[in-house]
Formats: C-alpha cells, structure tokens, sequence
C-alpha cells in the first residue's frame, strides 16, 4: 500500500515577492527583496544602518508602495494597498518609539486599536484577551498611560495592535530608547505574542537580542537578503558574528557541576 503523502510546511502568512521600493528620485531602498513569514514565528530583520529594514516594515503596512514586486498576506495579494486596507487583511504595525496618548487612560490606548470593529462583544473578548496576554496592561487599565514606563508604554502598544487580531505584527525597533532590563521584558512579551499565535516580523538594532528571541533570521545589506535562515544557525556563525552582530558568537552555556 502507498504510503500517504505528508503535508508539506504551512504556507506564509505574509510573502514580500522581488519587492523594489525607494523614496522620491531617490536611489532604490530595496532591490529585488523576498522575505517570507509562516505562521507561528517570529523572523527577525538584522543589518546595517541603511539596510533597508524599517523600509521592509513600510512596504508590508502599505507606508509605502513598492516600485515593483509583490506582498502578499495570507495567500491574497495586497501590493500597494494603503494602510488601512493591509490592517483589514491581517497586519498590524507598531512604529519606532513611543506612540501611546499619554493623557489618556491605558484601556483607552488599548481600544483605539480596535476602532475598524463593530461588534462590542469581539471588542469585549479581544480586551480581556490582551489584559490576560499582557498582565501589566489588566492592572493598569484605568492609569493615565503616561505614567507608565517606556517598557509599560510598549506593552500597551503590543496590546493594541492586537486587538483586530492581526495575522502578523510588524514591530519597528521595539527596544529603542529602554534599559537592558526593560528591552529583556519587552522580548519577553514578543515571544508571548507569538505563543499566543500572532505572527512576528521584527526589525531591531539589538541583533543579538533579536536573533536570540526570534525563530528565523534575515541578514539584509544594501536593500537584499545577504543570507537567512534558523536564528540559532545565524547566532553560531562567526563571520556573521563578527560582520553584523558585533563580534564573535556567544559561547553555549554549560551545565552547572552539581
């Protein structure tokens, strides 16, 4: 008897194809770009200044229109729709630095991001999803968000975008600005959005962190993918190492003698 076929790995959810973008006249930002991300990871941009990597982020929101390529969510293509209509099919973006209305309250932050829903009780279910997602935020709910630490404020943002469960979230250097005992907690909470079954596209300065968080990497130099792969597999490569990640790969930890 035939053996049955076994099912090969899930498709995309979202599919940057030969993407070309720049800005103006200006030269071109991406040249030719393919990146891809399944469900139920978190794949990380790392390179350069001037890479090219928080213009991949532009591109899959719809900031920016590509030259010429295609993006594609969850199989359908959405190439060079605007904002508002790539959040209706399943991304979400939370830009660089602080964007929570500081005189308003946490949950009021929170719901913003759920203005495109009509119906209370989903708006209902997916507040307590995230208020259980991310504890801070459920005890905070009634606070001012701007008497929150940076670390806080962006945990508030994680948990708006969330709120149209999106397919995929796009985070743009989601450490920027914290201490390295806020950016540890706020890596944490990436990780949660991923278990909790929201794809991840992360671009961040911090590669080592990043690629030490994320499932997949993809080393971007001058607007291409230079190499990508496992994270792990990236983190262990000492040319890597030393080209992008600041210097030689970290060593295993041992067990400790008993």
């Amino acid at each position: 008897m035939a053996s049955e076929p076994q099912p090969g790995p899930p498709a995309p959810l979202l599919v940057l194809d030969a993407v070309e973008a720049g800005y103006g006249r200006a030269a071109m930002v991406l040249r030719g770009l393919t990146i891809e991300v399944p469900p139920g990871t978190v794949v990380c941009l790392v390179g350069p200044n001037g890479a090219g990597k928080s213009t991949v982020l532009k591109v899959a929101s719809g900031l920016l229109k590509p030259r010429s390529g295609r993006v594609l969510v969850d199989g359908q293509d959405v190439t060079g729709q605007g904002p508002q209509a790539m959040l209706a099919s399943g991304l979400a973006h939370v830009l660089q630095g602080h964007s929570v209305f500081r005189e308003m309250t946490v949950g009021e932050n929170v719901l913003l991001g759920a203005y495109t829903l009509r119906d209370k009780a989903r708006i209902a279910e997916r507040a307590e999803f995230v208020r259980e997602l991310f504890p801070i935020v459920g005890e905070r709910w009634k606070q001012l968000a701007g008497l929150l630490s940076g670390g806080q404020q962006k945990q508030v943002e994680f948990a708006r975008s969330l709120m149209v469960d999106p397919k995929v979230v796009l985070l743009d250097e989601p450490s920027m600005g914290l201490d390295p005992k806020t950016t540890a907690t706020v890596f944490e909470q990436v990780v949660r959005m991923r278990d909790a079954g929201t794809a991840v596209l992360l671009v961040e300065q911090n590669a080592r962190r990043a690629l030490e968080t994320a499932d997949l990497g993809c080393v971007l130099d001058l607007g291409r993918v230079h190499i990508s792969g496992p994270a792990p597999e990236l983190l262990a490569d000492p040319q890597l190492s030393e080209l992008y990640l600041g210097g030689r790969p970290a060593e295993p930890s041992r067990p400790r003698e008993s």
